[in-house]
């Protein structure tokens, strides 16, 4: 603070010392407002009027074209000159009042002197104090488990906040420090003038624009005002039709959710046309250039996402499937668990959450399980092979039996079973049942098998495969030991003589 104290004083002597060889200044100049001729070469008339230097103009010629000895000068001199340059002999310097001027110089070198130290000493308090507050009174900024910002970046972000208030009152300070002392000396007035016109001159500017735009900014708030109450109304009216409450004939619950996001859209839409010319600049080339660079980027660098978005629209109003049915798209069988304008989500019966892009489930053959609205119910099917030598209506019967102790197989309509193929060693069995859980698909077929197994084996009926048959002559049965009678004996190889010839 002492070196800055002996700068300022320094800086303060050199302003006197310029103003009081400005005040004893005896030359008497005359400024008028149209150049002056001087018939004698080498003398300048000067002329009062735009800042600048002192620029010589050529010399006009005379009718025998010789060249005048008059020669003007125009002074596009600051206003520090024309303050300096009056026409009139200065008084003789006032040494009373320029101490006095010095006096009140000092005065404000030592308040900002004293508000620097202050400075010096809070801020430095004030970021150990914010410091002093992390995981106490400056919590972290979560959204449920989601930690946005943590008490530690919150501190740091609060304390290069204070260094930038620190900062910004400095140079304020400075700045409204400089033309005050300025202004304590005549000869340095006008350097006070432009300075603050450099600050007052944009504010001038930006509160007379503020004042001008707003009528616009009226209109915009009209607009946005009533859009905000307009997507309420929409929003609280499809919300009702998605749940019952208000029924519309031949528009489906469903589509409550992708209509209001379509209405909403075009709302928003109109909205922004409406909003644009009020908007500031919108008529200015380089908002325009923005615009069109930004509809041509989106256009080019969403292709996909608006195709995935028109995909799900078609899929939403074809009702191909709705969350929670069971289906299988392409090589993935589960349960919707998620459909939006851009993506498909389905829960596998591994428990696995596959996202089908909309495009991809819109160009793909779409199976649905689901048996909701379906009466009779979904029909669950698998195949045995059985030999020749069982007949097929104990065969049937086996089938019917063993499905009858499954959970979650209907009764009504009663299971059937088809002959779907006549091979070469054994009959193909398909047994039909209609189920009402087709998440459970997996698990159903899994009991079914199991109840097969246990009611061909308690009659005694061998479920084999047409190899094993082909060489059925002294292998042992496939029913298992305690399944099978007492006087069970495993048949031996049968071997057969032919006669030599010779």
């Amino acid at each position: 603070m002492q070196r800055v104290m002996k700068i300022a004083a320094l800086f303060l002597t050199l302003i006197g010392m310029l103003s009081a060889a400005l005040s004893n200044d005896t030359a008497q100049l005359t400024a008028t407002n149209a150049p002056v001729q001087q018939k004698n070469t080498g003398i300048l008339s000067l002329v009062p009027g735009m800042s600048g230097v002192v620029e010589p103009v050529a010399a006009p010629t005379n009718s025998s074209g010789e060249a005048s000895n008059t020669q003007v000068v125009q002074s596009n001199a600051v206003p520090i000159a024309t303050t300096a340059i009056t026409g009139k002999a200065r008084e003789p310097v006032n040494w009373r009042e320029l101490i006095l001027h010095i006096v009140f110089a000092l005065i404000v070198t030592a308040v900002l002197t004293a508000l620097l130290i202050a400075m010096k000493k809070l801020f430095p308090a004030l970021y150990r104090q914010i410091k002093s507050g992390r995981d106490s009174f400056i919590p972290s900024i979560k959204i449920q488990k989601l930690e946005l910002l943590s008490s530690s970046r919150i501190t740091d972000l609060l304390v290069k906040a204070a260094k930038g208030v620190r900062i910004g009152l400095t140079v304020i300070l400075f700045y409204f420090y400089l033309p005050l002392m300025f202004s304590f000396f005549p000869a340095t007035r006008g350097i006070a003038t432009v300075l603050f016109g450099y600050v007052l001159s944009p504010l001038r500017s930006v509160g007379h624009g503020f004042l001008a735009y707003l009528p616009n900014v009226f209109f915009i708030g009209v607009i946005g005002v009533v859009t905000y109450y307009v997507v309420r109304l929409i929003g609280w009216l499809f919300a009702e039709i998605g749940k019952g409450t208000i029924v519309i004939p031949g528009f489906y619950k469903d589509w409550a959710r992708t209509t209001f996001l379509i209405v909403r859209f075009f709302i928003f839409a109109v909205a922004g046309i409406m909003v644009f010319p009020y908007l500031p600049g919108a008529g200015s080339p380089a908002f325009q250039g923005v615009g069109v660079f930004l509809g041509l980027l989106l256009s080019l660098g969403s292709a996909s996402a608006i195709s995935n978005i028109i995909s799900g629209v078609v899929l939403t109003y074809t009702r191909a499937f709705r969350v929670g049915d069971c289906v299988r798209v392409a090589e993935t069988t589960g349960e919707v668990t998620e459909k939006s304008l851009l993506v498909t989500r389905v829960r596998t019966f591994k428990n696995v959450i596959v996202t089908i892009p909309n495009a991809i489930v819109l160009g793909s053959h779409v199976i649905n399980y689901s048996t909701e609205g379906i009466e009779r119910g979904l029909i669950l099917h698998t195949s045995v092979t059985i030999g020749y030598d069982v007949p097929w209506p104990k065969v049937h019967a086996l089938l019917v039996e063993a499905s009858r102790g499954v959970k979650d197989v209907r009764t009504d309509p009663p299971p059937f079973v088809l002959q779907t193929a006549l091979d070469d060693f054994s009959v193909r069995y398909e047994l039909n049942v209609y189920i009402d859980a087709p998440l459970r698909m997996p698990g159903i077929q899994s009991d079914l098998h199991q109840h097969i197994q246990d009611s061909f084996t308690n009659a005694g009926v061998e479920i084999m495969s047409p190899h094993y048959s082909a060489i059925r002559d002294g292998n042992h049965s496939t029913i298992p030991a305690e399944k099978l009678p007492e006087t069970y004996t495993q048949p031996p190889f049968k071997i057969s003589t032919v006669p030599h010839k010779e």
